[in-house]
């Protein structure tokens, strides 16, 4: 009985023991969820846009990575769902751990306890209970400082910036002293401790007084608990999320910017892509950026040959020193340094503000462009003369020595249906002169690029852009015209030298690629009616030639006021001649021949077949001038996605009604230009040509610049009926300086970071821009600031900035280093 007894009491003992182990595991456990429901240690963090406003300025990190996901009002950034993922991950190992320690313990039936022993408790065992009630308090509070320290952590990483272009750039404007960043460390940890103590209070407030925790029982973190709104990024993603806010407002000033859809790029094609053959120019662009961006650049003047009229890739002595020949005007294309010059060209001695047009086209400053080596040996056929202080242009040519406009009205006559301004929108002017033919074609509606060589007729392309005429420095040698295939309505050469009948007619043929099928070429030249030896030999190979290429002879006409005579022929519209030539010469091209691929491209001396299908470029004639500018082109297909997403149709209208409402309600009154003195303007990246279209009633004229790693757009710009050129902005332009009133960058200079220096860019823009010329970017904010510290450094005057809503105005001063 004895025996039995002290086994009865044993059980009882043990099942007591127990059955309070339960009951301080379910109270802790109450007491941690109590703690945790009321505890301030794990505030829901703050969105973005309560703490920009409550947080000082920070100064913006340039090597900060850019992000790949935003943070969304109303939702927590993925660092803090993962730390939230990690407090649950905690509750569990607490709970397997207290369970765990449950099932160590025999578990008895109570039915097997004496009911006296069932209530009775030892002191021993009192002791036992109070001190696993302090360590599993204790143990409790010690998980909580490890997850708050995990919060900590993940939080204190940089946050990272949405954009994806480039780095910000440090502004020095924003930096934070010493003295106010150690105060703010002071203040976090001020609050930490505040903080922790809050937590041991709450926690001794919740505990029976014997399970108390001492102050050495808390473990200390040394990093604030909440340390979001402190971050030294914070504000550059907070900047980044006001942004990307006010971009989706429509009452921004930058609302309805387009932007260009990543999948859209599947669907065009490049001239980086096309021209295939084009050699390595330059060596890889750097994405360091220039220290100069951020304190400012120390420019010099270039000390070049060339003087005031340098262009870089035209005056590039030690490339043209190199050629192995000159035969087929090699030394007068493209070679471009390796890197782009960063110096600044002086002005001519004298420069005064450009005369304004119309009158700039009949007179110019002599100071302004002082050569007379022209008025010298033209002005006796009314190209250029000397008055006083201006250089003067009768309006006269070569071949139409009294005036082209009776040249121009002589050529509509001859021919009726190549009805200038109408049909004829578009002309090509080869060996331009001083332009006179494409400047007063202005007056039929017609807009003409004209071009011609740098050489010994001295700055003749200079003194077309100083008149306020359309032309660039270039010449039929050896590679491709930087222009697409099929886009100008007529080609006019008059007396333009260029030696047609040479090499299988390789020059010809170019003509011929660039001349919209149905086009006329009008070819105003002694071999037409002179009979000298060399005219009637170069009239025979001509005449063999355009027949093998099917050009039908339309007319011979005489001009008997100026004793001159053109022909002019026609490109066929079909395939049909081309089909029934007994000889395959001049050839087809090959399938594989991109006839658009026009950058650095060598010349083939061959023809592509013209495009029969209702829905290919070339198969229809445009529009009607000025319909043609506002339709979209009828092959541009519903099935192609847009440069900006939308269907290709859908695209271009929306890009053009986009442009009309920034020209009208913001350029033409709050930018502070006067457009009066504007006639020269370029659009360094053209889309569309909606910009080129919002002006078409202001008596200016608008470059279109399609770069040659952007979507190949231009075809779509010449077919309503504006014009443009293929170019590479990591090289110089191919024209003078001091040549353009107004330039506009819409999202340029944030995607050539990525391939070349911006300080050559901008080394660029100040030598193609006259003094008091004016330049319209719009960009990504870090992109503003950085593009506004070079302007000022280049003393350039910033009229309009607002880098959040990224638009920038600036005019150009006549200072020079």
């Amino acid at each position: 009985m004895a025996t039995g007894k002290a086994r009865n009491v044993k059980r009882s003992t043990g099942t007591s023991y127990s059955s309070t182990i339960t009951t301080i595991i379910f109270i802790a456990l109450c007491i941690l969820g109590v703690w945790l429901l009321t505890s301030n240690s794990f505030t829901p963090p703050q969105s973005t846009t309560r703490t920009a406003t409550n947080t000082p300025t920070h100064t913006t990190h340039h090597n900060s990575k850019p992000s790949t996901n935003e943070d969304i009002p109303g939702e927590f950034p993925d660092d803090h769902t993962k730390s939230n993922d990690a407090n649950d991950n905690a509750d569990e190992r607490n709970e397997k751990q207290e369970t765990q320690r449950g099932n160590d313990i025999p578990k008895l039936d109570n039915d097997m306890i004496p009911e006296k022993l069932q209530g009775e408790e030892s002191a021993e065992e009192q002791e036992k209970q109070k001190a696993l009630e302090t360590q599993t308090s204790e143990e409790s509070l010690v998980t909580q400082n490890q997850e708050v320290k995990q919060v900590k952590e993940k939080q204190s990483q940089p946050v990272k910036t949405v954009s994806q272009e480039t780095p910000q750039i440090e502004s020095t404007e924003n930096h934070i002293s010493d003295h106010d960043q150690q105060k703010r460390i002071e203040e976090h940890q001020k609050q930490e401790d505040a903080q922790i103590q809050q937590g041991k209070q709450d926690m001794k407030s919740k505990q029976d007084p014997h399970g108390a925790i001492s102050d050495d029982q808390i473990q200390h973190d040394d990093a604030p608990i909440n340390p979001v709104e402190d971050t030294p990024n914070f504000q550059e993603a907070a900047d980044a999320f006001s942004k990307k806010k006010h971009e989706s407002s429509p009452s921004g000033e930058s609302a309805g910017i387009p932007k260009e859809s990543k999948d859209s790029k599947k669907s065009w094609s490049t001239q980086a892509d096309q021209s295939e053959d084009q050699k390595e120019r330059r060596k890889s662009g750097s994405n360091d950026k220039d220290s100069s961006t951020k304190t400012g650049y120390t420019w010099h003047l270039c000390n070049v040959t060339a003087g005031a009229d340098y262009i870089p890739c035209l005056d590039n002595e030690k490339a043209i020193a190199k050629l192995h020949s000159r035969k087929h005007y090699e030394h007068r294309e493209r070679h471009c340094p390796e890197e782009p010059p960063t110096c600044l060209v002086p002005l001519p001695k004298g420069y005064k503000i450009s005369i304004e047009w119309p009158k700039s086209r009949d007179k110019i400053w002599y100071h302004n462009v002082p050569h007379t080596l022209l008025a010298e040996v033209k002005g006796h056929q009314n190209w250029v003369k000397m008055t006083g202080e201006f250089l003067t242009f009768p309006g006269g040519g070569t071949q139409f020595i009294h005036g082209a406009l009776h040249y121009i009205d002589y050529i509509q006559e001859a021919l009726p249906d190549i009805a200038w301004g109408k049909r004829s929108r578009l002309v090509l002017d080869v060996g331009c002169g001083v332009a006179s033919f494409g400047g007063f074609l202005f007056e039929r509606d017609v807009l003409t690029m004209s071009f011609a060589p740098k050489d010994e007729h001295e700055a003749q392309v200079q003194f077309a852009l100083e008149r306020g005429i359309p032309a660039i420095s270039a010449v039929m040698g050896t590679q491709r015209l930087p222009f697409p295939s099929r886009v100008f309505d007529t080609v006019h050469c008059a007396r333009c030298r260029v030696p047609w009948h040479a090499d299988g007619g390789a020059l010809l043929l170019e003509l011929n690629r660039v001349l919209r099928p149905g086009g006329y070429f009008v070819w105003s030249a002694t071999p037409v009616y002179q009979t000298l030896e060399e005219d009637v030999q170069i009239w025979q190979e001509m005449s063999k030639l355009t027949v093998a290429m099917c050009w039908e002879l339309v007319t011979i006409k005489k001009d008997k006021l100026n004793s001159v005579g053109f022909a002019i022929y026609h490109k066929p519209d079909s395939n049909d001649c081309y089909e029934q030539r007994k000889k395959n010469v001049p050839p087809m091209c090959k399938d594989d021949d991109d006839p658009n691929a026009a950058w650095y491209v060598p010349l083939q001396s061959c023809m592509h077949k013209i495009p029969i299908e209702e829905d290919e470029r070339g198969s229809q004639w445009p529009d009607e001038w000025p319909k043609r500018v506002q339709i979209p082109p009828y092959w541009l297909n519903k099935s192609q996605m847009g440069v900006y997403g939308k269907p290709a149709p859908d695209d271009f209208a929306s890009d053009y009604e986009h442009w009309k409402k920034v020209v009208s309600k913001t350029y033409m009154s709050g930018l502070g230009i006067s457009w009066s003195n504007v006639r020269n303007i370029m659009d360094m990246r053209a889309v569309y040509g909606g910009f080129a279209a919002a002006l078409k009633d202001l008596k200016v004229w608008v470059m279109n610049v399609v770069n040659i790693d952007s979507p190949d757009t231009l075809p779509i710009i010449y077919e309503r009926g504006l014009f443009g050129i293929y170019h590479d902005w990591c090289e110089s332009f191919s024209t003078y300086p001091r040549t353009y009133d107004l330039l506009h960058a819409d999202h340029l200079f944030s995607r050539l970071k990525k391939r070349c220096k911006l300080v050559g860019v901008m080394a660029e823009v100040d030598r193609i821009a006259r003094p008091g010329g004016k330049l319209i970017v719009r960009d990504e904010a870090s992109t503003i600031k950085e593009v506004e510290n070079l302007l000022k450094s280049l003393h350039w005057e910033v009229t309009f900035s607002k880098n959040q809503e990224g638009i920038l105005s600036a005019q150009k001063s006549d200072w020079r280093p």
